[in-house]
């Protein structure tokens, strides 16, 4: 993880990717990467762990209600 930081994320954590610049939630930890999924929903994407940056409690409400924004927009 950025930051130095040598923990995992925990599984269900709204985390950065860095390098594509957009949110995930952590899904699993296979092989030494870490498996994220769109907070919305939707495919998966792998990232290693130094590519991903922790995100605040506030961070990680902010990014939740905007995807839940989102989606009632969309009526989903």
């Amino acid at each position: 993880m950025a930051n130095n930081q040598q923990t995992e994320p925990r599984i269900g954590a709204v985390v950065k990717d860095l390098k594509g610049n957009r949110f995930g939630v952590v899904m699993a930890t296979i092989g030494g990467l870490i498996q994220l999924r769109p907070v919305s929903g939707g495919l998966s994407w792998e990232v290693a762990p130094d590519g991903i940056e922790a995100l605040s409690s506030r961070q990680e409400l902010t990014v939740r209600l905007a995807a839940l924004n989102a989606e009632s927009r969309r009526g989903t």
